[in-house]
């Protein structure tokens, strides 16, 4: 074994697919680091805690995560129930972090600001390949460090880089003023509590995101007087947003949107079409949003985005990365997941080869894979490390054969159903799943939905 062999793998974040990547490695026989920017492990995950997903605990935990997790006695949860983000965090991600073999590999307040080849700038190609990867660290105490690795697995995800509310793709005159005063939220803010109740807030976005935040606060509306609800979506129809009701592959996805149009036709949501972002114009108790080219805008006290995100490709600057150009995923995953093509459907599963860059051993995993693409399914990013572990160990054939059983439709995130209810008997309730076996296979298609990204 050389020098290079024996470094560690670099896992970039500790959530869900991150932690995943970390267990598959050591099966593997390899050594990973985890390096996470956040306080604890599952930061991201904290921050939509109060969020119940679509998909069952089934498809939220990882096969060599969960053989970690066995040999210290800990009881899995019921398979059919529907997690919050905070119970994925609590129940999973913090024993699964505390076990053994992986409490020493994982390093929180750690953010990676630089990703490179030790010596090499991107132009340089020489011996490329065979040389160690450098990764420049900021720890919260300020300072930075370089940790060296023979291979990089990126899962930091999208969570910290919302999009931008103007439909050109940019942020708007007065967008971030209007963020720094927290006039506009963060992307998935609990309505219970503060803030919103007797207060007028407007919705941007026709996502899964934007419809349970429209719901809630219509439910906040009916016990708090003076709440009112607006809803922006940039098409003229919200026919797509509602979707196809009890036709719907996802019953779940059907019930959303019904329950969506059944609170813009009964008058508890105030709903506005071709609605397209123009300026933002901050007031002392709140915001004017101008909407339309002759200068049409609403006024409201709060903005909460539900526009999607987009990855952080800032610190990958000096790799050699083949993007798909309209979603910034890899080139051969993003015709596949392009949502003006595809909407929320199954992502058969795909690995090491469909992921690859031109940079050898460094790969895109988890949401951040899908770049731009709004869907995205956890159990899709479980098989996406492990393939990659294989790969990195060496072992092609385990890469490339890809076996996982996954519901027939993709995942999205939501505050129903009622407490204590299983997906099999909740309006969030599942087709039963289809198992897929392939081997590598060119022809995917594609989903997740909301932006909580496992959701």
């Amino acid at each position: 074994m050389t020098e290079h062999d024996s470094l560690p793998v670099a896992v970039i974040g500790a959530g869900p697919v991150g932690l995943a990547a970390a267990a598959h490695l050591l099966e593997r026989g390899l050594e990973p680091l985890v390096i996470e920017a956040g306080p604890t492990v599952g930061s991201a995950i904290k921050e939509w805690g109060h969020i119940r997903v679509f998909s069952t605990w089934k498809y939220n935990l990882d096969p060599a995560a969960v053989r970690l997790l066995e040999r210290t006695g800990w009881e899995a949860p019921r398979p059919t129930a529907l997690p919050y983000g905070h119970e994925i965090v609590t129940q999973y991600l913090e024993p699964l972090a505390a076990t053994h073999d992986l409490e020493q590999r994982i390093h929180t307040g750690s953010k990676v600001i630089a990703v490179t080849r030790q010596g090499m700038d991107k132009g340089h190609s020489h011996g490329r390949d065979q040389t160690s990867f450098v990764l420049y660290v900021q720890h919260d105490d300020g300072h930075t460090a370089e940790v060296v690795a023979r291979a990089v697995i990126d899962a930091s995800g999208t969570w910290n880089t919302p999009a931008p509310l103007g439909s050109s793709g940019l942020s708007v005159p007065g967008e971030n003023e209007a963020r720094a005063t927290e006039t506009i939220t963060g992307p998935l803010p609990d309505v219970t509590k503060g803030r919103f109740a007797g207060h007028r807030t407007l919705v941007i976005g026709s996502g899964h995101s934007a419809a349970n935040m429209v719901l809630d606060l219509a439910r906040l509306a009916r016990t708090k007087p003076g709440t009112e609800v607006a809803w922006a979506i940039r098409a003229s129809t919200p026919d797509r947003a509602y979707g196809g009701g009890n036709a719907d592959e996802l019953p779940a996805r059907g019930q959303l949107g019904t329950r969506l149009r059944t609170a813009v036709e009964t008058g508890g949501v105030q709903l506005l079409t071709s609605f397209n972002t123009r300026r933002i114009e901050t007031t002392d108790s709140g915001a004017v949003v101008v909407h339309a080219a002759d200068g049409r805008f609403i006024e409201v006290d709060h903005v909460i985005p539900a526009t999607g995100f987009r990855p952080d490709l800032g610190i990958l600057s000096e790799l050699r990365l083949d993007l798909d150009p309209a979603v910034d995923a890899p080139k051969a995953l993003g015709p596949l997941i392009d949502p003006d093509f595809h909407s929320c459907g199954t992502v058969p599963p795909h690995g090491a080869r469909l992921l690859a860059h031109p940079e050898k051993d460094f790969y895109l995993a988890g949401m951040k894979s899908y770049g731009r693409a709004p869907t995205f399914l956890m159990a899709t990013g479980y098989e996406q490390v492990r393939s990659i572990a294989a790969a990195l160990a060496g072992d092609t054939a385990a890469a490339d054969a890809l076996e996982l059983e996954l519901p027939e439709t993709g995942v999205c995130s939501t505050s129903l159903p009622a407490e204590g209810q299983d997906a099999a008997d909740s309006c969030c309730g599942s087709p039963e799943p289809v198992p897929v076996t392939i081997g590598f296979a060119t022809g995917l298609v594609h989903g997740r939905s909301a932006e909580p990204a496992t959701p």
